[in-house]
């Protein structure tokens, strides 16, 4: 007992040397020894420091500079683009590794682009945000794996990425690591494809490499005067061809909008580019294993629009706007439209019908008759393959004489590029319900969501005319040899093809409804149709005319 109470004594005396001795060596100074509380406090204060760098981006200076282009900076964009307070930044404190051509020593926190996941009308999305004042935007090692971070965290969570692109390229500093990580990005992005909604916003230059990314991608907008997209600038253009052209008439908004479509839509400036990115995500769903969340209206379900039974002119040859047509259908006039400038003999969009979202595709009558062309068939392709792989149910309009003549829609690859558009609604395995409001001729007719490319409800107007061709040009080739004949031929032709009885009489069309009808029919459709199954046969991936 007494041991055990001396042994304790010693413990005891012992301990309070060590403290003695210790808060000697502090008050003495002794270099690295601190107490923990000093210690914690130096770690907290260095944290903040380096938060407060990231937050800064590439300073003061630089900021004003964007913003005298007229532009937003990656924070401020972001803060714009997602609801108030629910932006969660991931690797603020990331610093590039480069060590060469002096970059060891020019380290920003943050490193150029800001990543995270926030809300959109209450709903989970992942953002990245490159940030010109910080390196010009450019794409490092570091950069890429933050993007790539939140690409992977997106797919596994089935939550759609919003790209926010203003960069000038790839580091040239790190060499073959900043394209390694462009190489990264895509690989993310093809992986996504399908999955997860991908939309990518072009706010200023994107070149070079970097225009990869956003062209793999579902949706991509531009903002016009200072954006620009190109694979070479305008300086190489200049030494390898002699071609002397500035950014905006290489790559700009309206190159990409109305000649390339490379972009589907550009607007005014930074906020009306962000806000209407935020409308656009309310048509599309969380991801391809979810529907899309009905909205509701106030518009009624069987509303009749007598407009409609007239809106078809009686003289086939005259035009109308197909959007007039839309937009009396829809629930409240209203219709998100994709590419308007691009292909504009077609019109593709987002809609809703009863509170359901719908991809809208219709032929244009206002341009080129609404014929069928390259540029056209591409647009509605790719729209249809979107609508399909994130099960949003399609409803066609149909008013096509054919697809385009002549020698330069041949020699361009016609017959490969209109095979997309038949290829793209015979797989399509979703809803999918089509008006013919006038002409169905030709191939277009089979092309345009036709029952036999597995289309559930095919309707047509009073006014629908199904055939090979036109009256006038079938009558000329059956009857060349009997000029007198083709006036009474062309009649009886028109009496028997220009309406849609002899299709409805062969079950190729379902109905033939009043067009002040329309909404209401597409909508019970609609509704039955939620419960559909349909599966193509296994594959390992399809193999579509590329």
């Amino acid at each position: 007992m007494i041991r055990a109470v001396v042994s304790m004594r010693g413990v005891a005396l012992a301990r309070t040397t060590v403290l003695a001795r210790a808060a000697t060596l502090v008050r003495a100074g002794v270099r690295g020894y601190a107490t923990p509380n000093t210690k914690t406090e130096e770690t907290k204060s260095l944290i903040e420091s380096k938060r407060q760098a990231s937050l800064a981006g590439g300073g003061t200076k630089r900021i004003s500079v964007q913003h005298s282009k007229g532009k937003l900076t990656a924070r401020e964009r972001i803060d714009l683009l997602l609801d108030p307070h629910t932006f969660r930044e991931y690797d603020a404190f990331v610093e590039h590794s480069c060590t060469d051509f002096g970059m060891s020593s020019n380290k920003i926190t943050g490193d150029g682009v800001v990543t995270g996941v926030g809300k959109i009308n209450g709903r989970t999305v992942f953002v990245f945000s490159q940030d010109f004042t910080v390196f010009g935007g450019s794409l490092s090692q570091t950069f890429a794996q933050k993007v790539c971070k939140i690409m992977d965290r997106a797919i596994q969570a089935g939550a759609p990425v919003i790209g926010l692109n203003d960069s000038g390229g790839a580091r040239i500093q790190e060499g073959v690591d900043s394209l390694a990580g462009y190489a990264n990005i895509f690989q993310r992005n093809v992986l996504a494809s399908g999955v997860v909604p991908q939309i990518s916003l072009v706010m200023g230059p994107c070149a070079g490499g970097a225009v990869y990314s956003p062209a793999l991608t579902d949706f991509v907008f531009m903002v016009r005067n200072t954006s620009h997209l190109f694979v070479t600038g305008p300086d190489v253009v200049k030494a390898v061809t002699n071609e002397s052209v500035t950014q905006e008439e290489l790559g700009g908004a309206s190159v990409h909008t109305r000649k390339s479509g490379v972009a589907h839509g550009a607007f005014d400036n930074d906020v009306e580019a962000l806000a209407r990115t935020r409308e656009l995500l309310s048509y599309l769903p969380q991801s391809n294993r979810e529907p899309v969340d009905p909205r509701y209206t106030a518009d009624p379900v069987d509303r009749a629009d007598v407009a409609l039974d007239t809106i078809v002119p009686t003289d086939s040859h005259r035009a109308y706007d197909i959007k007039d047509v839309v937009r009396r259908i829809v629930d409240d006039g209203r219709m998100f439209e994709i590419m308007e400038d691009f292909a504009r003999n077609i019109v593709v969009g987002f809609a809703r019908l009863g509170g359901q979202s719908v991809g809208i595709v219709g032929n244009q009558p206002l341009v080129s008759s609404g014929v069928l062309d390259i540029d056209a068939s591409v647009k509605a392709a790719r729209f249809v393959r979107f609508c399909d792989a994130f099960n949003i149910p399609l409803v066609t309009f149909v008013d096509v004489p054919g697809f385009l003549p002549g020698t330069q829609q041949e020699h361009n690859g016609i017959i490969r590029e209109g095979a997309k558009l038949l290829y793209a609604y015979a797989e399509a395995t979703v809803p999918k319900i089509a008006i013919t409001t006038r002409k169905a001729y030709g191939g277009a007719q089979c092309v345009m969501s036709s029952k036999q490319l597995r289309g559930d409800v095919n309707f047509a107007w009073p006014t629908a005319e199904l055939a090979v061709m036109g009256a006038k040009g079938a009558v000329e080739i059956l009857w060349r040899n009997d000029p007198e004949g083709r006036v009474r031929a062309e009649a009886e032709y028109t009496r028997l093809f220009a309406n849609p009885l002899p299709a409805a009489q062969r079950g190729y069309l379902d109905d033939i409804i009043q067009p002040s009808e329309t909404r209401m029919r597409i909508i019970e459709e609609l509704e039955i149709l939620k419960t559909k199954k349909l599966v193509n046969p296994p594959k390992k991936h399809d193999n579509m005319p590329l």
